[in-house]
């Protein structure tokens, strides 16, 4: 008898799968028909199913894709977990930017994620929620106290997600407050650098007792934006959709009579967003 299951890592040419009624994992090989038209399953992908003996089993088929995901390769996502810090390490808005931009580009809603509030100051977290709380969703937590969790939880409940984020940023750590069942590897922060060291090196989706999974990934700190074609890079800046400019094709660079650079200078579009942009707008065009 098919049952459905979904992959939650991959083993050579081998898929763990998670069963949607109880929860039972299953080592899986795959129909011969799947090698010889070399076609794999990649974590997140729905699954039947066929048990053989005990906890071993065979795929019979793969459901479509809804979409997939190419940094980390995931399939079926329905939200992207972005885990940022303002200290310890201190996370550069660009580069939280170029990740949403990512995000975007992939057509998937994006979750803010402030971690290690207990290390700022309340004007600290209103300016960024000033910046991206207009945009995005955005939960404030702290591993260490606890705060936020409860929050994230909600978010989390009965979703495919994946969290990213820089090393360090501490995606480990939310996890296991999230989930202590999990017990994850945690790594201190290396005081001398202000960075963590990877603490997760393999793709794999964690099974949450409340119901949803989640892919947790190594760190990121150079993400390839090469793909996105400039004259599309405005279009995954939510913020720039509500303003209007006197030319269709405007890229909010040079143009006159740009609705995007008067809602900048107006204070409409928050200043470190617009930079991001034309830092990212000048990489595609220019090549740096």
């Amino acid at each position: 008898m098919r049952r459905k299951g979904v992959v939650v890592k991959f083993l050579s040419n081998m898929a763990i799968v998670q069963d949607y009624e109880t929860g039972e994992k299953f080592l899986c090989k795959l129909r011969g028909k799947f090698k010889e038209q070399k076609i794999r399953p990649i974590v997140g992908d729905i699954v039947e199913y066929r048990i053989i003996v005990k906890k071993e089993g065979v795929i019979e088929n793969i459901y479509n894709r809804k979409n997939e995901l190419l940094r980390p390769r995931i399939a079926n996502v329905d939200q992207v977990i972005v885990v940022t810090t303002l200290k310890s390490p201190e996370t550069p808005l660009g580069i939280l930017d170029r990740y949403l931009v990512l995000v975007e580009n992939a057509n998937l809603p994006a979750v803010i994620v402030l971690n290690k509030v207990d290390l700022l100051t309340d004007d600290e977290i209103k300016n960024f929620v000033d910046i991206y709380g207009d945009i995005y969703d955005v939960i404030i937590t702290s591993a260490k106290t606890g705060y936020g969790i409860e929050e994230l939880k909600k978010i989390l409940k009965g979703k495919i997600a994946t969290m990213a984020g820089m090393s360090g940023v501490g995606k480990s750590s939310l996890l296991n407050a999230i989930n202590p069942g999990l017990s994850l590897k945690v790594n201190e922060i290396s005081q001398k650098l202000d960075r963590g060291r990877h603490t997760t090196t393999v793709i794999e989706l964690l099974y949450f007792d409340f119901g949803g999974w989640i892919a947790d990934t190594p760190g990121f700190a150079n993400l390839d934006i090469s793909s996105i074609k400039p004259e599309n890079l405005k279009k995954l800046f939510p913020e720039f959709r509500r303003f209007s400019c006197l030319f269709l094709d405007c890229n909010h660079i040079h143009e006159p009579n740009c609705g995007v650079k008067e809602a900048v200078e107006d204070g409409k579009i928050k200043s470190s967003r617009y930079n991001s942009y034309i830092d990212m707008y000048k990489e595609l065009t220019e090549g740096k």
